[in-house]
């Protein structure tokens, strides 16, 4: 089981970003599992959702407390929330900025770790370049499926594509796959594995 912490604010779209990410497994014939975590439910509040992705039925119900990968779609949660509590040792991090690990003062976090497994992406940038809306959870998607190979970017695609039909969806499309290239994935190839 590939177990994912998405961190954001109320209104950044994170139900919606594990949401889609659970649906794109589906799309590959897994079993997925995506739901959310509220203390406050107004915009601007800290949120935390989970997924889950597994080869097999998925029975737990339990917050995900030892991610695989974490995904910060907010950078100014940072020292506000224990953003990487539980985070495996080979574990992934995918953060919304244009700044670099060393510079959001993160550079103990790269201690011990493959420090191709923690990145950032200027996830909100290209949002609003390739659909004018400052909204980066499915931007996130392409990078973490370029970061983790957890699911294929053309079903990261179509989940997009199932939630906002038309001109939304074919611009968020095109940032995930800006998102993707700029991580450098390997299209079709899944290469994540977890216990």
């Amino acid at each position: 089981m590939f177990e994912v912490r998405i961190h954001g604010r109320g209104g950044q779209g994170v139900v919606t970003a594990a949401g889609l990410l659970s649906e794109a497994a589906f799309e590959e014939g897994r079993y997925a599992q995506a739901f959310p975590s509220f203390g406050s439910e107004r915009t601007g509040a800290p949120v935390v959702a989970y997924c889950r992705i597994d080869d097999a039925p998925i029975r737990s119900r339990e917050p995900v407390m030892e991610p695989h990968a974490v995904v910060v779609q907010d950078a100014t949660l940072i020292h506000q929330v224990d953003l990487f509590a539980g985070l495996r040792p080979d574990g992934y991090v995918l953060i919304n900025s244009s700044r670099t690990i060393e510079e959001l003062g993160l550079g103990d976090l790269l201690v011990g770790r493959d420090p191709g497994h923690v990145v950032t992406l200027p996830a909100t940038e290209l949002a609003r370049t390739h659909f004018g809306r400052p909204v980066p959870n499915a931007v996130l998607l392409g990078g973490l499926a370029a970061l983790t190979g957890l699911v294929h970017l053309d079903s990261v695609a179509g989940a997009v594509r199932g939630t906002f039909p038309g001109k939304l969806g074919d611009g968020n499309v095109a940032a995930a796959t800006a998102a993707f290239d700029l991580l450098g994935g390997t299209r079709g190839e899944v290469h994540a594995t977890a216990d």
